[in-house]
């Protein structure tokens, strides 16, 4: 049976969810068209009926407790499914229309997935595609996404699991570089070359590579550094140096002998690596929006990424 006091805690636990997804009482005031004082009070009350403290609070920074991430883990379960039901009486599970939200790594969106976005979006003209580059984490439910792709050995196991291919990183230049330079014969010669990498972190020039038991770790440097891999692509195009890539975004270039690969029997260590790996969450009642872009990308990516 259906505790009445559940009923009314039910609009406070979803907007509790909306502030912290917010961050702040501020912005999820905003959104709501209350005063942050309003939405206080309303987590006060929240936080007496489950006698648990929800967030600890300060004048500069608002961070949500253990406790109160439990709960908030257990109350996406609820949103979700109230999502579900939503869809459910709606034309959403019959019909390919509405928004849809997907997200990947830059360089998957960049080299795999923008190509398929005229074609998708010709096919099925009543979808709203929004695609959002995340080379991090994402929570799709937290993020609002409806299908992320991830270059991972690590999928998320409480979500479903579609793998597209396996993935590698490779280590390339232009033959004009190698030619002028010559071709390092063991990752501790890049040491004496330009390379090309990131920038994104003070650790994003230390480069580790694998080979049997043989385990190396290189401090690069070069003159050009970008975290965005076509134009880092380019620059080895152009004899910038050698830099690391994911194989989907060089195949091309390889193939058209634009670049060399170097390396090829060392193994480079990184946190993308392993499989390419569409996840969405489960859903008995699927909407077709989700289903057609599903199908779409299993259709033509896997072809694609596994030639």
């Amino acid at each position: 049976m259906l505790n009445p006091k559940l009923i009314t805690l039910l609009p406070d636990l979803a907007t509790f969810i909306l502030i912290v997804n917010e961050g702040s009482f501020t912005a999820a005031a905003h959104k709501l068209g209350v005063t942050p004082s309003a939405l206080s009070k309303l987590i006060t009350r929240l936080e007496q009926a489950l006698s648990v403290k929800l967030f600890e609070r300060t004048t500069r920074k608002l961070m949500i407790t253990q406790a109160g991430q439990k709960i908030y883990d257990q109350c996406l379960v609820m949103i979700n499914a109230a999502q579900q039901a939503v869809e459910l009486s709606s034309s959403d599970h019959t019909e390919a229309s509405g928004t849809l939200t997907v997200a990947a790594p830059e360089a998957f969106l960049n080299s795999v997935l923008q190509p398929l976005v005229v074609p998708f979006l010709k096919q099925y003209p009543e979808i709203k595609l929004r695609l959002r580059a995340a080379d991090g984490e994402i929570d799709l439910f937290k993020h609002n996404v409806d299908v992320a792709f991830k270059l991972t050995d690590k999928p998320d196991e409480n979500l479903v699991l579609k793998e597209l291919a396996k993935t590698n990183l490779v280590l390339c230049a232009s033959p004009e570089y190698l030619k002028q330079r010559g071709i390092p014969k063991h990752p501790t010669y890049l040491s004496q070359h330009d390379c090309l990498y990131l920038a994104e972190t003070e650790h994003d020039h230390i480069w580790s590579f694998l080979k049997d038991d043989e385990f190396h770790t290189v401090a690069v440097t070069g003159r050009f550094a970008v975290n965005q891999s076509q134009i880092r692509l380019n620059g080895a195009k152009n004899g910038l140096g050698i830099g690391i890539f994911h194989d989907f975004v060089v195949q091309d270039a390889i193939a058209n002998g634009e670049v060399v690969q170097v390396l090829e029997e060392w193994t480079i260590k990184s946190n993308y690596h392993g499989a390419i790996a569409m996840q969405y969450a489960q859903t008995k009642y699927m909407p077709a929006r989700l289903r057609v872009f599903i199908d779409y990308a299993l259709e033509h990516l896997r072809p694609k990424l596994n030639r």
